[in-house]
């Protein structure tokens, strides 16, 4: 494979911009000359719409801007991707982040799409049968030979998270259909499920979502992309890391900052804010740790230009190895409650009386669900063994 030195960057058909090739470590990116004249900040602020030539600062984006970053799978897809790299006899260590956008082409989350475009395939997976992508997303992450790699890397190399998944065409719609991961117990997607609902009564704006049949668990949880918008349209998204150019691997938020953030992005939009308090209260007691800088995105709205908040989205019982709140909470992090979320909303000017009562509401509804899910877990950072089957409506 001819290593890529320059790519062209595309948001539905329009020429936004190029990215090049400076050295082994830097990428630089330019805004295409009509773009500058009719587009808009693909990330407002890093990427202002202006002349001149961007290069990237931070190191852990290989080169790349966040928002570029934001196209590239990281976990499970990038394993796919190098897995099918090592079959076509290429050093995946030799393949650069330019290399990658162009397997990706326009395939990933988001709008963006980049040309050309390398490793084109048409083969579909049939959905009919899920045990038997989950037995090989299984025996891939098990380093056992996969009959179709092809397939599965097509269907899954441009999805992010460490759980193994699919993108899949539902009933007209674009689903993201996640399988158990080795460690995991066979009914984690019937946990995700139930929390999703759970987070859903509390007045959290989530994604539509189902268990997709097995004949070997509970069922495959599904998840409707919220980057794709009516008739399969390409929504532009930004996870916070990329928006603030931060490694989502290390702890780096506190909830006060993301308020602040919110603030700025929905112009002041109170509801939005809301919402954003909501999301904290639920990932708060509901023992949902992983609330990392990757797990929260904006997207945008061309017709209005407005950035408003994603559902919410990878909503399970977890822990972290450091045994803290990813996202750490008015500076709490290892046990953070009631009057740490709190001080959150009174110091992003929320109204004291709704604060208190969402915070109440919220607690109440997700005590429950930690209750089944934290006596299933005593001695893992994940749910084992769990059904939660009554909790589900």
């Amino acid at each position: 494979m001819k290593s890529v030195k320059s790519l062209e960057v595309y948001y539905h058909g329009r020429l936004a911009g190029n990215l090049a090739k400076i050295d082994r470590n830097r990428i630089a990116f330019s805004y295409a000359e009509g773009w500058l004249k009719e587009g808009f900040s693909i990330s407002p602020f890093s990427l202002p719409l202006k002349e001149g030539v961007f290069v990237a600062e931070k190191p852990y984006f290989n080169g790349l801007f966040g928002t570029f970053a934001d196209s590239l799978p990281d976990s499970w897809g990038r394993l796919l991707m190098d897995r099918r790299l090592r079959e076509l006899g290429i050093d995946e260590g030799q393949v650069g982040v330019l290399d990658r956008l162009a397997m990706i082409g326009d395939t990933g989350k988001g709008a963006l799409t980049y040309m050309p475009r390398i490793l084109e395939n048409n083969d579909a997976y049939d959905l009919s049968d899920l045990d038997q992508i989950a037995e090989d997303t299984r025996k891939l992450i098990q380093t056992q030979d996969v009959e179709n790699l092809d397939r599965l890397y097509f269907a899954g190399a441009s999805s992010g998270g460490t759980r193994p998944k699919i993108n899949a065409t539902v009933d007209g719609k674009e689903w993201i259909i996640k399988f158990p991961s080795p460690q995991d117990p066979p009914d984690i997607g019937l946990a995700e499920k139930c929390y999703s609902d759970c987070a859903s009564s509390c007045g959290i704006l989530v994604p539509g979502t189902r268990l997709f049949p097995s004949k070997k668990c509970a069922g495959y949880f599904g998840t409707e992309r919220f980057d794709r918008g009516e008739g399969g349209r390409r929504i532009h998204m930004l996870t916070v890391a990329a928006l603030l150019e931060l490694d989502f691997t290390e702890p780096s938020l506190d909830y006060n900052s993301l308020m602040k953030l919110c603030k700025i992005m929905t112009r002041d939009d109170n509801e939005e804010q809301m919402r954003m308090f909501r999301l904290m209260c639920f990932n708060v007691f509901a023992h949902n740790r992983d609330d990392h800088s990757k797990n929260f995105t904006y997207l945008y709205d061309e017709e209005k230009d407005q950035w408003h908040l994603s559902p919410a989205y990878d909503l399970t019982y977890s822990n972290t190895y450091f045994g803290e709140q990813t996202t750490s909470v008015n500076g709490e992090g290892k046990n953070p409650g009631m009057k740490d979320v709190l001080a959150v909303g009174k110091n992003a000017g929320l109204p004291q009386k709704f604060c208190q009562k969402t915070a109440e509401e919220i607690k109440e509804k997700a005590d429950e669900l930690v209750k089944k899910a934290s006596s299933q877990s005593a001695t893992t950072s994940r749910m084992r063994n769990s059904t939660f089957s009554s909790l589900l409506p």
